[in-house]
């Protein structure tokens, strides 16, 4: 099998609930780590955003395989981050029976 090219430098981001001090919770995220990928965009399309024109790109990104149970392993709804881009992970799948990489289904909105 040949070598995948993994060129980009992604920060793999967990969901992490704030207390808000009113007794409830805020959003926000924590860095796990930083990861090399491969990034393929797959199909996109326009949205009604409520008023604002959005674009969602559906994404491929494989990379190094991480044993499960591992903090730097990729999950269904953490998300990948490149500077001021936001790649959100719907689904993470094994690229190969040996498993020496992982692809993940991602998406990204981008307001217009």
């Amino acid at each position: 099998m040949k070598p995948v090219r993994l060129n980009r430098a992604l920060v793999l981001e967990a969901p992490l609930r704030q207390p808000d001090g009113a007794g409830g919770f805020a959003p926000g995220w924590i860095a796990l780590g930083m990861i090399w990928a491969r990034i393929e965009a797959r199909s996109g399309r326009d949205l009604d955003g409520g008023g604002a024109a959005l674009s969602r790109v559906l994404l491929r990104i494989t990379l190094r395989a991480a044993p499960p149970g591992s903090s730097m392993r990729p999950a269904p709804e953490q998300r990948f981050r490149e500077g001021g881009r936001i790649f959100a992970i719907r689904a993470v799948r094994e690229w190969d029976a040996d498993g020496r990489y992982l692809v993940c289904e991602a998406e990204e909105e981008v307001a217009r």
